[in-house]
């Protein structure tokens, strides 16, 4: 009697990132977009830090927290668009197991973080408009720092089991993951053991995150909504609006393509094209970083004249030099 050959083993030492299914003739092209959107989203975070930090009228709770969202942008998209790029320009997928497993935290870390921090900045509005005399006195540094705390606490907490989980689960000798980063569930499919834990765990994790940020953003625009009807002259309705306006179109963006790319990737399987879900979860990481700095920039009133004023100084630089 022959023995029965145990394909069942732990996870591979490394894994192979193929990309865009069904997409390799238009891979050149979505690397330009993704190429373009990666350099903008940096220079646009990394002048909006320049610009909080310089400008000594910006040091807020407000800005604080746009900081902290530029800071979180500028590695979202980081965690994966190199690796991205490799993949759609020199076809380089190979990913050693840690890499991938470490790659997965941040992802999911980070998201969560920005779930959080626009949870606070939909809280600083609240308090700005609903108590404007003692705005200051209730954001005091100290509660800025605890709050911050409590954002990336919250998200190491809750992520650091996904991979963890991922690590046990049992692999059949297939290392193909059907993605352009490894992405929790991407990983998980290519495993033939029980993904019960894993995938209970994922959908509880987004659920809750996202719907905890979700309830405290819509009661803190509900109060703020009723602060603003109750306000005397239309003047001051406007620009308590307009205080917000930044903000609800960044939530509109952040919340509307996180919950397209997790709705698709789980439901909607059998009836959207699996690359549209691979670029749903791309376009989330890429395009927010991109947008964030680019409506702020508009939005902002201090902050564009300080944009204008930095382009001012560079063109007369560069007129005196050339004369």
């Amino acid at each position: 009697m022959l023995p029965v050959p145990n394909t069942s083993f732990h996870m591979p030492s490394t894994f192979l990132l193929i990309g865009i299914p069904g997409l390799e003739n238009g891979a050149m092209w979505i690397s330009v977009i993704f190429c373009a959107l990666y350099i903008l989203a940096i220079l646009g975070n990394g002048t909006l830090l320049y610009i909080i930090k310089t400008e000594k009228s910006l040091h807020t709770p407000m800005y604080f927290f746009l900081s902290m969202l530029a800071l979180n942008d500028l590695a979202f998209c980081s965690s994966t668009v190199p690796k991205t790029l490799g993949i759609l320009w020199m076809n380089d997928g190979l990913i050693d197991a840690t890499s991938c497993l470490t790659q997965m935290f941040f992802v999911h870390c980070l998201s969560v973080t920005e779930s959080g921090i626009l949870a606070a900045m939909a809280y600083d509005r609240f308090v700005a408009i609903c108590f404007p005399l003692r705005y200051s006195s209730i954001l005091t540094y100290s509660l800025l720092k605890r709050i911050s705390v409590a954002i990336l606490l919250r998200a190491i907490v809750v992520i650091f089991p996904i991979p963890v989980l991922v690590g046990q689960l049992e692999y059949c000798g297939d290392n193909i993951v059907l993605h352009l980063y490894c992405d929790h569930m991407a990983v998980v499919n290519v495993a033939c053991g029980d993904k019960h834990v894993d995938s209970v765990y994922g959908l509880v994790v987004s659920l809750s995150v996202t719907g905890f940020d979700l309830l405290f953003v819509g009661l803190s625009y509900t109060l703020i909504l009723q602060a603003i009807f109750k306000m005397p002259t239309k003047e001051a309705r406007q620009k308590a609006v307009g205080t917000c306006g930044s903000h609800i179109s960044i939530l509109v963006v952040a919340y509307f393509s996180a919950i397209f790319s997790f709705v698709t990737y789980r439901f909607g399987q059998k009836t959207i094209p699996h690359n549209v879900h691979i670029l749903a979860a791309n376009m989330y990481i890429l395009f927010l970083p991109f947008w964030n700095p680019l409506i702020y920039g508009v939005k902002t009133k201090q902050i564009r004249q300080r944009v204008q004023r930095m382009f001012c100084y560079h063109q007369n630089t560069f007129y005196w030099i050339r004369h």
